[in-house]
């Protein structure tokens, strides 16, 4: 069956009708799109779940939570669910947010495919990481490696690369043939350096085999590696011919959107079937569908406003949002380890940028006192707006921003009409 995010033709607002229409951001506008997406979504549940009784397949709510398996009773992840009525499925709220009111829990046994994309049922990794109103802010400590560890560390590199130049001097001229890439022949120049391939060729060959592995099937939770094995120091590998299953921690499959089968996939074929693989235009032209009004309304009711923007990608995101925020006379501050995108937005933006040390709020403090007191270069007029631009997490260096020590800067000092968090890197 076709999936549920597919509205019927007679509910559905084809693209066109949104071309030359103004987007309004009330609240009622976006609550009537989600209460009409809301019904199509309940009916289809209400058929998933008549379906499973009859034995015929069918497809999952795209609202629902194990949207991760479309399947009958051969692979469903829900199994002894035998008492579950489907008018126990109905919700009062008509916006289509509220939860149903039998979401998966951890008594309920599941199936290998939607342990790997859908609801984690082990309480040994679910946990709420969550910050106690009004408990002090534990500041993240960098613990340094003992001396000890540092000079084994340096005499292990010193040991290889010792070892690494012996063999190179001795390989040369007993095994001149294994070497023949890195030395000059019948008046041709040698084809990599010997200097700059030396790392590659003597240090990561000894471990090459825990990089570029081979996988097959769809990354999820888990993911599936084609074993091999090498007869020649990590030379060349040949595949085994059977495989082993380990944890993903190389993959940006977060919510498993990238599976094979389930709500998702059903979800993008009926989407090219309705819509094309590409609007073939931007959104301020020709490429806004009603696909994304429902989305940014579904966002907006979420964070409790009145509307939202979706962009693409996060690295635009930043890049795109803060030249509409700040222009020249306004002031950026900026962490010091900000990601990439946000300093391009604001070289984009044309401000001026200050930065202060990494979650450090005393540093944050007198750079705030300072740009306060100066004001712009030259003419030391007030900014016109000064915006702190942080992240919520770190994930080069695994560090959480003091949020609630920012704010009582920001109310202490009552200059930072805006702050701005990249929560990109925080799901």
């Amino acid at each position: 069956m076709p999936s549920p995010m597919a509205l019927p033709s007679s509910a559905a607002h084809t693209p066109s009708s949104f071309l030359f229409k103004k987007k309004s951001t009330s609240k009622g506008d976006a609550a009537s799109s989600l209460a009409e997406l809301y019904r199509v979504d309940s009916d289809r549940r209400s058929l998933s779940l008549a379906s499973t009784f009859t034995g015929t397949t069918t497809s999952t709510p795209a609202l629902s939570y194990s949207s991760s398996v479309t399947e009958g009773h051969g692979n469903t992840p829900l199994e002894g669910c035998d008492d579950v009525d489907v008018s126990d499925v109905e919700e009062d709220d008509e916006s289509g947010l509220s939860r149903p009111r039998i979401p998966p829990n951890s008594m309920q046994s599941f199936n290998t495919r939607h342990v790997e994309f859908g609801h984690c049922a082990d309480q040994r990794f679910r946990h709420t990481s969550q910050h106690p109103k009004g408990a002090p802010f534990k500041e993240h400590v960098e613990v340094d490696p003992p001396h000890y560890i540092l000079m084994l560390t340096y005499i292990s590199y010193i040991i290889l690369i010792l070892i690494g130049h012996m063999r190179d001097f001795f390989g040369k001229r007993l095994f001149p043939k294994s070497y023949t890439h890195l030395m000059p022949s019948n008046g041709y120049a040698a084809l990599n350096s010997d200097f700059d391939s030396f790392y590659t060729r003597r240090l990561k060959a000894r471990m090459d085999d825990t990089f570029s592995r081979p996988v097959t099937a769809v990354p999820g939770r888990t993911i599936v590696l084609l074993d091999r094995h090498s007869k020649n120091y990590n030379d060349s590998t040949y595949l085994t011919g059977t495989r082993s299953r380990v944890l993903n921690v190389s993959s940006y499959n977060y919510l498993g959107f990238a599976q094979a089968r389930g709500g998702c996939a059903d979800a993008v074929e009926e989407g090219i079937k309705r819509y094309g693989v590409s609007s073939c235009g931007a959104r301020l032209e020709a490429g806004t569908t009603d696909l994304h009004h429902q989305a940014e309304a579904l966002v907006a009711r979420f964070v409790g406003q009145e509307d939202a923007v979706i962009i693409s990608m996060g690295y635009a995101t930043n890049s795109t949002t803060l030249p509409s925020l700040v222009s020249k006379g306004c002031l950026v501050i900026s962490d010091e380890f900000n990601h990439a995108s946000i300093r391009v937005g604001v070289r984009l933006s044309g401000a001026s940028v200050r930065t202060f040390k990494h979650n450090d709020m005393k540093d944050l403090e007198t750079l705030l006192r300072e740009v306060i007191s100066q004001g712009q270069p030259r003419t030391h007029r007030p900014w016109k707006k000064i915006l702190l631009v942080v992240e919520g997490l770190y994930s080069m260096e695994g560090t959480l921003v003091n949020l609630p020590a920012i704010i009582e800067l920001k109310r202490k000092y009552k200059v930072c009409r805006s702050i701005m968090g990249d929560e990109v890197n925080a799901n």
